[in-house]
């Protein structure tokens, strides 16, 4: 049945590319933006929001004129909200709260949202041995996706989409999406992989880093350290701006009047994209090609040269791109990466990743002006965030599997906060026209 089935995709292919092709420079007469996006790469505006912003131009008149960038949440800048946490503070449930709510919680209401989350950090009978464990994948954020799915069936309220049903049921997936993570890579790692089993149920009392890192690890132990780096890693990239493709496709699934588990489903297909939410293991995957043919990170002449082959096409995976530099929005720099670095420093040090930091800051160096050199790139280039999260994930041992399903563990918190403002201040669905440039046929 599949090989036949494969030599009829391998006759027809050709007829379904031929009659599915449209000529590019129709957008071009038609006025059309491809991708949602016009000719200088600006997003089209198709809503307004007051959950997050970025800056990264300043406009005086008619110039508009490059900056380094800003992330706002709810009115506050991001590394404000970074810096005001203490030493051995963890703020993923604080800056959680502020973008469902609002506003920052006062004590009270922060210790009430904490000791909540905590309590729903909890999964129903049997689930992680029926479900879980059950077809496990390589696929990650697949097999989240179908365990968020089958959480549907549990929920008596499922057709409820009043805002406090979704409110609820957004604050129960926020607890579970860690637990669906990395019960769904143990259930790879042992059925797939033939590595041991172990199973440990999260801790009410500690924090959503603290419980990651507890759970992936046989022992249970971390460092104070390597939490509050997981924790700020999650709070940078819990939300960003509203114009990414996760969140649009939340909002719009939201519009239609579909459920939360359906919204979420459809948000994790969107974000586990390789354009998207995989963007850091192509870095890792870049950087192990690098250490392999530049050795020494010091050699910065060689560096420079084998760059120079990635950008031509001619080295890595001849895609022309270094990976982790540049932004669709960004131009001088990505915010969420200038926080990060300080982390970055921290943990490389008390791993003792010296070594394989300095080719991170060589590249960091290095490819911006190649990368403006031979694209003519002149908005700026600097590295994302992606460029380091990576780096700090391997240092955590955190398997490369997982990678994209971080991301989904803090981007879920946007998701929800963008799901309660299209319930709260839309009444239409999402319908976007597309013209017909068909011919008519006698």
């Amino acid at each position: 049945m599949k090989s036949l089935l494969n030599e009829y995709i391998q006759r027809q292919e050709p007829i379904c590319r031929k009659n599915d092709s449209i000529a590019p420079e129709l957008y071009l007469e038609y006025g059309v933006n491809r991708g949602l996006r016009d000719l200088n790469g600006n997003g089209v505006l198709t809503g307004l929001t007051n959950i997050s912003k970025i800056k990264s131009f300043e406009i005086n008149g008619n110039t508009k004129t490059p900056c380094d960038g800003e992330l706002w949440y709810r009115g506050y800048r991001v590394e404000n909200l970074i810096g005001s946490l203490g030493p051995g503070e963890f703020g993923f449930e604080k800056i959680a709260y502020l973008l469902l709510m609002g506003e920052l919680p006062d004590d009270a209401a922060l210790a009430e949202f904490r000791e909540l989350i905590g309590k729903c950090r909890t999964l129903p009978k049997n689930f992680t041995r029926d479900v879980i464990m059950k077809a496990p994948s390589e696929d990650i954020m697949n097999s989240m996706t179908r365990s968020i799915l089958t959480l549907a069936s549990y929920d008596r309220g499922l057709r409820d989409t009043s805002v406090g049903n979704s409110l609820r049921q957004c604050i129960q997936l926020i607890a579970e999406y860690p637990l669906l993570a990395v019960y769904g890579y143990n259930a790879y790692n042992h059925y797939v992989k033939n590595e041991s089993m172990f199973i440990h149920h999260p801790d009410q009392k500690i924090s959503t880093a603290e419980n990651l890192l507890m759970m992936l690890r046989p022992d249970k132990k971390y460092t104070l350290t390597e939490a509050k780096v997981l924790d700020t890693a999650l709070i940078l990239h819990m939300e960003h701006g509203g114009g990414n493709n996760s969140t649009f496709t939340t909002r719009v699934v939201t519009s239609s009047g579909s459920d939360t588990y359906s919204t979420m489903a459809a948000a994790m297909s969107s974000l586990k994209g390789p354009k998207h939410g995989g963007a850091n293991i192509k870095v890792m995957e870049m950087m192990a090609d690098i250490r392999r043919n530049v050795p020494d990170p010091n050699d910065v002449e060689k560096l420079e040269r084998y760059l120079s082959l990635i950008l031509d096409g001619e080295a890595f995976d001849r895609k022309g791109l270094i990976y982790g530099m540049g932004h669709a929005v960004y131009s001088l720099s990505d915010p969420r990466e200038r926080v990060f670095k300080s982390y970055v420093d921290r943990l490389a040090v008390e791993k003792g990743k010296l070594k394989e930091l300095k080719l991170y800051e060589n590249i960091e160096l290095l490819a911006p002006k190649l990368i403006a050199e031979k694209r003519r790139i002149y908005k700026g280039v600097s590295p994302n965030v992606d460029f380091y999260s990576g780096f700090v994930y391997e240092m955590l041992g955190i398997p490369q599997e997982l990678y994209t399903a971080m991301f989904a563990v803090a981007r879920i918190v946007g998701w929800s906060a963008h799901r309660m403002e299209e319930l709260i201040c839309m009444d239409k669905i999402i319908r976007p026209a597309y013209m017909s440039v068909m011919k008519e046929k006698e």
